[in-house]
C-alpha cells in the first residue's frame, strides 16, 4: 500500500502533505530554508518575476558584456548580435530547469541530490556557490565605483583615480574604490541577510530606477558621437578592427568566445532559477516573467553597451568597456550623485537577486542543521571578499571574457545538462519530494554518490578547461588558437553536449546504481505517493 506523501495543489504545482513535512523535520537533509514550498508560499507574479529579471539583467556588466567585444575590435553590430544569440540560447536550459523548481518547489540545491546524490549534492552545488561568490565579488566592486564617485562629491580624493594603494594582482588600487566596495558589500550583505520577500521588494523599487540610468547612458553617448561628428547610425556601420582582433586571435575565435560568454553569463541562472521559481503562483508567471524581463532588456542594455564603447572609442581612441567611467568624467556634482545614486541601486538589485541568494542556499545545502540561509550569506560574503579579490577579478576586457566568463561556464554548462538529462530523460519527470530529504535509500545511488553524473561532469569540461588555463591564449600575442583553445572558445555548447550524450549512456551502466537508489519511479508509484488536487491526501 502506497503512502501519499506529496500532492498537486494547483495545475502542475506540488507540495508535501502535512504529515509528510512533518516526519521530515528530523532528518539530517532537511531544515526550513531547504523545505520545498508550500502553496502560501508562491507568491510571486508575473509582474514580480517580471521586475526580478530587469533588476538582474540591467546593469553595469550587463551593459559591459558587449562593449567588451568591441574593445577586442569585434564591429558593434557583431558585438550586439553575440548577447542577442548568446541569450536566446541560453533561454533553454533556463526555461527547462525553471519549470522543476516552480513544480516541485525545490531549492537548486535540493534539486543537485535528484541527480547526484544526497551526498554528491555538495559538490556542484558549492561550485555554483563559489562562482556566485565572485560575482558578487564583481558586481560588489561596481557597486562601490558608485560609491565612491557619491563620497567623492564631498571628500574629492575619493573620487580621484590617482590616490592608489598597492593591493594584490593591482599594484595602483583607487583607495576610493576599496572604500566604496566595502561600504556597498555591507548594503547588499544586510538586504541579502534579511530574505527573500526583501528581494523582492528591492526588485520591485529598483527596476524603473534601472530603466532610468541606461536611458541616461544612452543619452550621454549620444551627446559624445555628437560631439566628434558622428551618428548612431556611423555606429552601425564601423568593421571590424581587422588589426586589433587580429592581435587577439582574429574573428571568429574573439566571436566563438563572446558567445560563450553571453551564455555562461546567464549560465549561472540555469541552475539556481529554482531557487527563484518555486515561490511562483503557477508555472505561467514564472515563465512569461523570464521570456519577457530577460531577452529583450539584455537586447537593450547590449545596444547601450555598444553605442557607450564605440562613443568613447571616437572621443578617446580606445573604447572604454566599463560604462562607470562615465561618473569620473562629469563635472556637475548633483548630476554625479543622481547617476551614482542610480548605478548604487540598479547594481544592488542584481547582486543580491542573482549572486547572493544562491550561494547562501548552497552553502545550507553542505550541512542544513547547522547552516542556514543567513549563515550562507555570511559565507558568501566573507569568501567574495576574501577570495576573489575583485581589484584583480575584474581586470581587462580580454580577461573578462577568456579568463572569468569563459572559465566558470565549462563547468557550469555540464551541471545544467545533468540536471535536464535526468530530470526529463531518465527520470522522465517523475520525482519523489520527499525522497530528496528523508534518510531513505532512495537518491543515493553509490554510498550517496552518482559516479555517472561525475564521470560526465568532469570528462565534459576537462578539455575545454585545458584550453582556458594550462593553454591559455595570450591576448595580444597576434599568435593563431590551437584546436584545444578553439574548443574552449566554444566551452559551454561543447561541455553541455558532452556532458549530456555521456549521462544518458553511463544511467544505464552500474555506475548509476540499482532502481531503488537511483529513485527512478514507475507512473504506478508515482500516482501511489502523489494526490490529486480533488482527493484528500
Amino acid at each position: 500500500m502506497f503512502q501519499r506523501t506529496q500532492k498537486e495543489v494547483n495545475d502542475g504545482i506540488y507540495e508535501l502533505t502535512p504529515e509528510a513535512a512533518e516526519s521530515l523535520k528530523k532528518s539530517k537533509y532537511y531544515n526550513d530554508d531547504l523545505a520545498p514550498s508550500t502553496k502560501k508560499d508562491r507568491t510571486w507574479k508575473t509582474g514580480n518575476y517580471l521586475n526580478l529579471w530587469i533588476g538582474m539583467v540591467i546593469c553595469i556588466s550587463c551593459i559591459s558584456i558587449s562593449s567588451t567585444m568591441v574593445a577586442l575590435g569585434m564591429s558593434p553590430l557583431m558585438a550586439w548580435l553575440s548577447v542577442v544569440i548568446g541569450n536566446v540560447i541560453v533561454i533553454f536550459p533556463i526555461t527547462l530547469n525553471a519549470k522543476i523548481g516552480a513544480k516541485y518547489g525545490v531549492t537548486f540545491p535540493v534539486f543537485s541530490r535528484l541527480v547526484f546524490g544526497k551526498k554528491g549534492s555538495h559538490i556542484p552545488t558549492l561550485s555554483r556557490s563559489i562562482v556566485a561568490c565572485g560575482w558578487t565579488s564583481v558586481n560588489c566592486w561596481i557597486g562601490g565605483g558608485a560609491v565612491a564617485a557619491i563620497l567623492g562629491c564631498f571628500a574629492p580624493k575619493l573620487s580621484d583615480m590617482t590616490n592608489t594603494v598597492k593591493m594584490p594582482g593591482n599594484p595602483a588600487t583607487p583607495v576610493g574604490q576599496i572604500v566604496g566596495f566595502f561600504i556597498f558589500i555591507a548594503i547588499a550583505f544586510l538586504v541579502a541577510y534579511n530574505g527573500l520577500d526583501k528581494v523582492k521588494v528591492v526588485q520591485d523599487i529598483g527596476s524603473p530606477i534601472l530603466i532610468a540610468v541606461m536611458i541616461a547612458l544612452f543619452v550621454y553617448s549620444v551627446v559624445m558621437l555628437r560631439q566628434t561628428g558622428h551618428t548612431i547610425g556611423d555606429v552601425f556601420r564601423v568593421q571590424n578592427d581587422a588589426k586589433l582582433m587580429g592581435a587577439n586571435g582574429g574573428f571568429l575565435f574573439i566571436f566563438c568566445a563572446g558567445l560563450t560568454s553571453n551564455i555562461s553569463f546567464w549560465g549561472t541562472m540555469a541552475l539556481n532559477i529554482p531557487d527563484f521559481a518555486r515561490t511562483s503562483v503557477d508555472q505561467k508567471a514564472q515563465r512569461n516573467g523570464m521570456l519577457m524581463g530577460l531577452p529583450i532588456p539584455m537586447a537593450i542594455c547590449a545596444f547601450v553597451g555598444i553605442i557607450f564603447a564605440q562613443a568613447t572609442k571616437y572621443a578617446t581612441g580606445n573604447a572604454s568597456w566599463d560604462p562607470t567611467s562615465v561618473l569620473y568624467m562629469i563635472d556637475n556634482k548633483i548630476v554625479v550623485i543622481i547617476a551614482a545614486a542610480g548605478v548604487l541601486i540598479g547594481t544592488l538589485t542584481t547582486v543580491v537577486a542573482a549572486n547572493m541568494v544562491s550561494p547562501a542556499n548552497g552553502f545550507a545545502n553542505i550541512n542544513p542543521k547547522k547552516i542556514t540561509y543567513k549563515h550562507g550569506v555570511i559565507i558568501t560574503v566573507i569568501i567574495a571578499i576574501v577570495v576573489f579579490q575583485p581589484w584583480w577579478v575584474y581586470g581587462s576586457a580580454a580577461g573578462f571574457v577568456f579568463g572569468f566568463l569563459n572559465n566558470y561556464g565549462t563547468i557550469i554548462a555540464p551541471i545544467a545538462a545533468l540536471f535536464i538529462a535526468d530530470y526529463y530523460l531518465v527520470k522522465k519527470g517523475r520525482v519523489d519530494i520527499c525522497g530528496l530529504y528523508d534518510e531513505s535509500n532512495k537518491y543515493t545511488y553509490k554510498k550517496g554518490w552518482n559516479l555517472a553524473a561525475y564521470v560526465s561532469w568532469i570528462c565534459a569540461f576537462i578539455l575545454p578547461l585545458t584550453g582556458n588555463t594550462v593553454l591559455s591564449y595570450q591576448n595580444g600575442s597576434g599568435l593563431v588558437p590551437n584546436a584545444i583553445q578553439y574548443i574552449a572558445a566554444n566551452g559551454y555548447i561543447f561541455s553541455f553536449v558532452v556532458a549530456f550524450v555521456l549521462y544518458l549512456l553511463l544511467m544505464k551502466t552500474p555506475l548509476a546504481g540499482d532502481r531503488a537508489s537511483n529513485g527512478a519511479l514507475t507512473e504506478e508509484e508515482l500516482g501511489g505517493i502523489t494526490a490529486k488536487a480533488n482527493m484528500v491526501a
